[in-house]
């Protein structure tokens, strides 16, 4: 049984069209409420102008947003057992709309500070648990994997749409001699900080469904005592499956992140990009997204999630290895140039691929479910923690580099050696997967011999 199962009574009993426009939403609002915080992919450079800040000091804020996503991702699952998910999500989108209008202010480091602590409060505490619980309980039986495929891949098309849009607003507020480039990067800010606050109203109409139609009560959890609660996550923790799971989760993750580095890597390795060229490559890297989730999940579920995200983990570190490599070989700038650019969309591709399979593999957890939120929450706070320290290491290894281009060379260097121990982590869950799937088969031979 998968510990992502809830006991309780689920929504597949409601039309499949019904189900299916609840997921759109929730994929809309998902799309939507992230991609402020993490603008660096696309417009890093502009930021350290814009806010007057380092590169250390930017990765301090991503530290901080990460840190509380580390402690808000197991009281976001409690949190979302308690609390209609739907209304948190709206409580999410407008906080994080409202912090959005403060940082289209430009503040100062301090303030900058406190709108990443909210950030991490609006779309870690209320939003995280809420939505992945929430589509956990639209998805029907066996529907799992392509639910949550499709909410990744969808998201990523919504944010492919999002950063379209706002490169086309970025150049065409941004002069040609890039002497307008903070106040074009403060109109992409209100695009998404307003569409954040329109999402939450459109989402009110989710609540006022849910309430017509009494579908909430049956999720809501009883009261639990605190052994009861500390006996729920004991169960959970002593499960090795449960921490393998975490490092795959946790390696995919420092790929994904790696990812937000491309932009300015292309930037800032001389080879001739402006700040519209490479944010031109990293958005269409962003097209990819809904690719790689929905082909991922779908062959995932062919042929086996946990193989398929083997595969993808181990073509993601070659690729991360040629984007390493290349610009060391001394090749011709326009051979070096398109190679780069081939190696940025492949392991784009293929770390979205991931991602879409990162809930899938809980299929190969063996233990009672009965805390839904719980155990997404506590699977979150571990495959999540590296939120906390890669942010760190980012601006660490830039500071002390000789140049910009090393730095990002020692930063994937780093990714790619967790990356290994990820793919390490997926050949033990296969070897403990099948013992497992042959124990009852030897149960069933020996009872027939007895």
């Amino acid at each position: 049984m998968s510990i992502l199962k809830n006991t309780t009574p689920d929504l597949s009993n409601i039309k499949t069209r019904t189900r299916y426009l609840q997921l759109l939403l929730l994929t809309v609002a998902g799309g939507a409420i992230y991609p402020m915080l993490y603008m660096r992919q696309i417009y890093q450079t502009t930021m350290l102008e814009a806010f007057q800040i380092s590169n250390g000091q930017l990765g301090t804020l991503y530290a901080l947003l990460g840190l509380f996503f580390f402690f808000s991702y197991a009281p976001s699952g409690w949190l979302a057992d308690r609390i209609n998910p739907m209304k948190l999500i709206v409580c999410s989108l407008l906080g994080t709309g409202l912090l959005g209008l403060w940082y289209s202010t430009l503040p100062d480091y301090v303030s900058l500070k406190c709108i990443y602590a909210g950030w991490g409060v609006t779309t870690g505490l209320t939003f995280w648990g809420a939505v992945m619980k929430r589509i956990n309980l639209l998805a029907g039986d066996g529907e799992s994997g392509r639910f949550y495929g499709f909410y990744d891949g969808g998201r990523g098309l919504v944010e492919a749409l999002l950063a379209s849009l706002a490169l086309a607003i970025f150049s065409y507020t941004a002069s040609d001699d890039n002497s307008h480039v903070v106040g074009a990067l403060v109109n992409v800010i209100h695009m998404y900080a307003w569409l954040c606050i329109a999402l939450a109203g459109l989402c009110v109409f989710g609540v006022y469904y849910e309430v017509k139609r009494d579908i909430a009560r049956d999720h809501i959890a009883p009261k639990q005592s605190r052994s009861e609660l500390i006996a729920d996550i004991m169960l959970i923790l002593r499960q090795p499956e449960v921490w393998l799971i975490a490092v795959i989760i946790a390696a995919g993750y420092h790929l994904f992140w790696a990812t937000y580095s491309f932009s300015a890597y292309l930037q800032e390795g001389n080879w001739g990009f402006t700040a519209v060229m490479a944010g031109t490559i990293t958005t269409i890297k962003l097209w990819l997204r809904p690719v790689g989730g929905v082909v991922g999940g779908i062959l995932g579920d062919k042929y086996s999630n946990l193989k398929v995200l083997y595969i993808t983990l181990l073509f993601s570190t070659f690729g991360l290895c040629g984007l390493v490599m290349v610009p060391m070989m001394g090749l011709n700038p326009t051979v070096t140039m398109s190679l780069c650019v081939f190696f940025i969309l492949l392991v784009g591709l293929l770390t979205y691929a991931i991602r879409g399979l990162y809930w899938a593999i809980t299929e190969h957890l063996n233990m009672p479910a009965h805390r839904l939120g719980l155990t997404i929450g506590i699977i979150s706070v571990l495959g999540y923690c590296p939120d906390i320290f890669i942010p760190l290491i980012n601006g660490y290894l830039m500071d002390i580099a000789s140049t910009p281009q090393e730095g990002y060379q020692m930063y994937f260097g780093y990714t790619i050696v967790v990356s290994i121990m990820g793919l390490v982590a997926c050949k033990l869950l296969q070897v403990r997967t099948r013992r497992t799937s042959q124990q009852p088969q030897v149960q069933a031979a020996t009872a027939e011999v007895i």
